[in-house]
């Protein structure tokens, strides 16, 4: 059997595991590439095996950098069946479209003002594609042994992170391949704690904070104080939050700073993203997978006023009243956000406060690192607004916490793979892998293929 790393080697993008064995071939996510122009740039290049010669794919969980790629493969020829979690499926629905969505209009808006290099500027799939894609995926529990190809058993576990994400172990060939997905946070309050997996012949393993630790100031505190001060010099909280898992976690903190009265009772809170309104209603749908039950969530989830009008989002902007805007792209990158980030970014008394990893080359990143402009539709806009980023709000396990997820194994795995972090992220956490636990451990490498026996 071999395992060919075709994305996320050397950066936390576009997650793609392909399995071969017997002429069969399985990949693990299907993930688009985002961040640096040069990472984008390899969405539109051909896929390194044809698609049609792919007979399954195993999505560990539906954000884009994992499941991202989907409609473009399947429109490109892929014909097999895509086995998720109920609701990864779900998600999917919401994710792929808003991705279509976000790609053809930002191709219309390219052709109209004429700020695209191509001509005519092309989305990398549209809507009818995601409804194609879509058709190809079925539902698998978690936590039970299913078997959709012939001596090929696939299970799921429950990884945390957001709504559905797994943690896959293949079996094939008489190998038990475990990959983690992205691991959750313990005692988040909204996700259960990453499942125990007691071994694996080999394990591809997450490592996007394998060199950091999450700051262990309370979030909850942090967002108020914040919030508090941009309010009292009128100015409004512009907060760029991924659409799946951080807007629900942010609605669940904001509710508990409301009851608590540590927010002006007057001041209101938008969620200003069809995504993010539509997931709601899909975490509603899936309480089993939380944490808590939804009664606990229901008065959480209606904190904010949910906007779904254009003209209503527009008129967010026009208002001179302070408040908290909610809106994705969490990294800033495209959506509903950007007019927002472009109102107010240039405003001294407003606040962008970002709400976890920011990939390099993202927008987010760059206002992070001082960019005095960063480059909107074509426009070249200020940034004087106060910025914050609350990393401790991560859905990504740390350093520590991985470690404390492979502290479960009986005996180590053959061969450790660290996938889906920066080159330095990856390579502390190999040699905390292997001085603590004594592991062999090796950061994979793009497109290197490794055999496994």
């Amino acid at each position: 059997m071999e395992l060919t790393f075709l994305g996320a080697a050397g950066t936390v993008t576009g997650s793609r595991h392909l399995l071969e064995a017997d002429g069969q071939r399985i990949l693990i996510d299907c993930g688009l590439f985002q961040g640096l122009k040069q990472l984008r740039l390899r969405n539109w290049g051909a896929f390194p095996v044809p698609p049609d010669s792919i007979e399954a794919i195993v999505l560990t969980h539906a954000h884009l950098d994992h499941s991202g790629y989907l409609p473009r493969l399947a429109h490109d020829g892929f014909q097999g069946t895509v086995y998720a979690t109920p609701a990864t499926v779900d998600l999917c629905q919401i994710l792929l479209a808003d991705s279509a969505h976000i790609q053809e209009s930002d191709a219309d808006f390219a052709n109209r003002h004429k700020v695209s290099k191509h001509t005519p500027a092309m989305p990398l799939y549209t809507l009818k594609d995601v409804d194609h894609a879509m058709r190809q995926l079925k539902r698998l529990s978690f936590d039970m042994l299913h078997q959709p190809q012939e001596g090929i058993s696939l299970r799921f576990l429950r990884a945390g992170h957001i709504l559905g994400a797994s943690i896959v172990e293949v079996h094939w060939k008489g190998c038990n391949i475990v990959f983690s997905g992205d691991l959750g946070r313990y005692d988040d309050p909204l996700m259960p704690d990453p499942a125990v997996v007691k071994s694996a012949d080999y394990l591809v393993l997450e490592s996007t904070y394998g060199d950091r630790r999450h700051d262990q100031e309370d979030p909850e505190t942090r967002l108020g104080d914040i919030i508090r001060r941009t309010a009292a010099r009128g100015g409004t909280v512009i907060i760029p939050a991924f659409a799946v898992g951080r807007a629900q976690l942010l609605l669940w903190y904001l509710y508990r700073l409301k009851q608590k009265g540590q927010l002006p009772g007057n001041l209101p809170i938008y969620l200003d993203s069809p995504m993010s309104v539509n997931t709601v209603d899909v975490y509603r749908g899936h309480s089993d997978d939380l944490r808590l039950n939804e009664a606990k969530y229901a008065a959480a989830f209606n904190v904010a006023h949910y906007v779904r009008d254009v003209e209503e989002s527009k008129a967010l902007d026009n208002s001179p009243m302070p408040k908290v805007i909610i809106s994705a792209s969490g990294m800033a990158t495209g959506g509903r956000v950007l007019h927002h980030l472009k109102r107010y970014a240039p405003d001294v008394r407003s606040s962008i406060l970002f709400s976890g990893f920011q990939a390099a080359g993202t927008r987010g990143a760059k206002m992070l690192h001082g960019a005095e402009t960063v480059k909107i539709h074509g426009e070249y806009i200020p940034v004087r607004a106060e910025l914050h980023n609350l990393s401790m709000l991560s859905a990504h396990a740390d350093t520590d916490e991985i470690m404390r997820w492979l502290s479960n194994f009986e005996k180590p795995p053959k061969e450790t793979f660290l996938v889906h972090g920066e080159p330095e992220a990856a390579d502390t956490l190999r040699l905390r892998i292997k001085d603590e636990l004594g592991w062999s451990c090796r950061v994979a490498q793009d497109l290197e293929k490794v055999s496994l026996r």
